[in-house]
């Protein structure tokens, strides 16, 4: 049967009408996939080629449905049961490395209705107020950057501050579940946070970060109370200030023939400015050059970003 002119068009608008009701378990992956970075993301498309299971996903397939969280969550609930997709994504979560993500799916898959409803886990009740578990915690997040992102008369800063218990790289929540400082930290960078582009984004961490203990050194130093016996000692590690050309994981740039951007920056702001700023104030200066500088890599465009670590106890100037 042949459709009249222009009953495609209108379908079309019926079918944009109507929500999209997905199955829990292309939720639950979407839920996921929307966490990964768009270089994890063609990581993970890359990995999954060579997973343990089966069927495989086809490579053709990959490339013209699974471009994006939506598509590629759609794609693996196609081809992969609950207990498979599972098994699935342990594997190639294990090898990003996402542990933060990991963590949900190592676990059996949550029990499903025979109407197709995900079946809520239950709650502990809890004596005090606080988040229990990952997912709440990152919706409490997202929502806040949202608003962020709503505000219509301009944002002037964000500060955000994070007390948990704690490991390298990760906070702790009340149930063992662990969350990527990483994670969340994009989740406010100029792609996922417009409202904050150019604006500071402090973050204060009050978590441990490993197991290890300072007991201090010894210092030959006089206090300068004879009752304060605590100037005597030092943290091992302290009055540093480390630069860095560029994010963990990322890569750093140099020039063949005018050397390394992050030098060549230095060198260049040391001329204008001398010895007039703190060093901290110095590199500021110097990451705000490198930041709006177009440089490409392979003939594609890349961006970098200083990082820079004090445990100063001292201003210092140059």
């Amino acid at each position: 049967m042949e459709e009249s002119p222009g009953s495609g068009r209108h379908l079309e608008r019926n079918l944009w009408r109507t929500p999209l009701k997905l199955p829990p378990l292309t939720i639950r992956l979407q839920e996921t996939l929307d966490q990964l970075s768009p270089q994890e993301l063609r990581d993970f498309r890359t990995l999954l080629k060579n997973v343990d299971a089966e069927p495989r996903v086809k490579e053709l397939r990959l490339e013209l449905e699974g471009g994006n969280a939506s598509g590629l969550a759609q794609l693996l609930a196609k081809y992969y049961d609950s207990e498979a997709a599972r098994r699935v994504m342990v594997q190639v979560l294990q090898q990003l490395p996402r542990a933060d993500l990991l963590q949900r799916w190592r676990s059996a898959a949550p029990a499903v209705a025979a109407a197709g409803q995900v079946i809520p886990r239950k709650m502990a009740k809890r004596s005090y107020d606080c988040m229990e578990d990952e997912l709440e915690l990152l919706e409490k997040i997202r929502s806040f950057r949202d608003g962020l992102n709503e505000i219509k008369d301009g944002v002037g800063c964000c500060l955000v501050t994070l007390m948990s218990h704690g490991e390298e790289g990760f906070i702790k929540m009340n149930n063992g579940e662990k969350i990527s400082l990483e994670g969340i930290f994009e989740m406010f960078n100029n792609k996922n946070c417009p409202a904050l582009q150019k604006k500071p984004k402090i973050f204060i961490i009050q978590a441990c970060r490993g197991e290890r203990r300072d007991i201090g050194v010894e210092t030959d130093d006089e206090p300068m109370d004879s009752d304060d016996v605590s100037e005597k000692r030092l943290p091992t590690f302290s009055d540093y200030f480390i630069i860095y050309p560029t994010r963990a994981a990322h890569v750093a740039l140099r020039d063949p023939h005018t050397g390394s951007v992050m030098i060549r920056a230095m060198s260049n702001v040391f001329q204008e400015y001398g010895n007039k700023w703190h060093i901290a104030d110095f590199f500021t200066k110097v990451n705000n050059r490198v930041v709006h500088s177009e440089f490409n890599l392979q003939k594609e465009p890349v961006k970098v970003t200083l990082v820079m670590e004090s445990t100063l106890t001292k201003f210092v100037y140059f």
